[in-house]
């Protein structure tokens, strides 16, 4: 695991742990949490409907990522990020991460319902690149 992947990993499972009101998820292990937000198998995918709402808790959970890379962003440079995300009723939209005036991510969505990883592994690994391409953008721009 990569020092990208671990800070990416230990903002998100922060930040849905500061969530967690009542203690629901308190005996479940970080990954156990992850896989139950993030990780879908084709056959539950297959479930979801192609053509649906989105509701606000999904939303949420892909905004929590967004907020866990400008989270990890800020940890590891010390400058502020602001994440700015729209997304329609039907699941269109997109999601920006800012630290000054330089978008580090950037993502557009569609059928966001259906917004998932396969794997435990595969959603590390997307954190972890999201956040080192982040680093990697305002390296180059910040002059």
């Amino acid at each position: 695991m990569s020092e990208f992947e671990q800070l990416f990993l230990e903002t998100l499972t922060s930040q849905i742990r500061a969530l967690d009101q009542f203690g629901t998820w308190a005996k479940k292990s970080n990954e156990e949490i992850l896989c139950d937000k993030y990780v879908k198998s084709k056959e539950q995918l297959k479930e979801i409907p192609i053509i649906a709402d989105i509701d606000e808790m999904q939303i949420q959970d892909i905004r929590l990522i967004f907020q866990s890379i400008a989270l990890a962003f800020e940890l590891k440079t010390s400058i502020m990020c602001s994440v700015v995300m729209e997304m329609s009723h039907e699941g269109f939209g997109r999601a920006v991460v800012l630290a000054e005036k330089i978008v580090i991510t950037n993502k557009f969505f569609k059928d966001a319902h259906r917004y998932s990883f396969r794997t435990y592994d595969a959603l590390m690994s997307e954190g972890g690149k999201m956040l080192k391409d982040a680093l990697d953008v305002y390296e180059k721009y910040n002059k």
